[in-house]
């Protein structure tokens, strides 16, 4: 496991003004100073809104980072401003702040990629739709989308987790778009978690390698790390 430099920040969109997010940087401890990293990007879940950053780590990845990650990457996780909003509307402004951060801290830009649960998955959806260009992967978890414009997503290495006993957003959300992106080309896929409920983040985060398969991948390429799924 690595350790982690953890600090909270405050983006002010320069799209929007009116916008204005926190953001959780994370950054490995033995990070050298011209090294380039990956850019691995995390989206909260609707409970996770507002103007409290600590909020940002109650689950999933940040929650994770007190005792290590089992990657090195530099770790973006932003926070909805208020209950206004949800990640697909704010897609543009929080594109800019991907991209401010991986140009300030200079990330391999050929490997920035998006997770993100419940609201998150659907906003890991709806980024890849709008930027398809600019993400090497992406992993949504119990989260769902216009599956309508999977054609978009046939070449993006997608990992998407749901559980068949969600009642929050139901199994169908993530079907709908796998089975649309793989009817058209496209070679996602979607681990379904029998049994589990809403919070599915819990296993495909501390019981699959999602993490170094998400990092792995290279836009480049269009190459990821060959693997099973489970954590050996």
């Amino acid at each position: 496991m690595y350790s982690y430099k953890q600090k909270f920040e405050v983006f002010h969109s320069k799209l929007k003004p009116s916008v204005t997010m926190n953001y959780l940087l994370a950054v490995p401890e033995d990070k050298k100073a011209d090294e380039q990293l990956p850019l691995l990007v995390f989206l909260h879940g609707a409970g996770e809104r507002g103007t409290n950053p600590q909020l940002i780590k109650t689950h999933g990845v940040p929650k994770m980072l007190d005792e290590g990650l089992p990657v090195r990457a530099i770790l973006l996780a932003p926070q909805v401003p208020d209950e206004r909003h949800v990640w697909n509307t704010l897609a543009d402004e929080t594109m800019e702040l991907i991209r401010y951060v991986r140009d300030d801290m200079n990330a391999d830009v050929d490997k920035v990629s998006v997770t993100g649960i419940s609201m998150g998955g659907y906003g890991t959806w709806e980024l890849a739709l709008s930027y398809d260009k600019e993400f090497s992967a992406i992993a949504p978890i119990c989260g769902g989308g216009m599956s309508w414009r999977g054609s978009i997503l046939k070449e993006m290495p997608i990992r998407a987790f749901h559980g068949d006993k969600d009642d929050i957003v139901p199994i169908e959300a993530s079907r709908e778009m796998i089975d649309n992106i793989n009817s058209q080309g496209g070679d996602a896929a979607f681990l379904i978690l029998h049994g589990v409920g809403h919070d599915s983040w819990i296993f495909a985060y501390e019981q699959t390698n999602v993490l170094e398969w998400l990092v792995s991948c290279d836009r480049r390429n269009k190459g990821c790390e060959k693997s099973s799924w489970r954590k050996p």
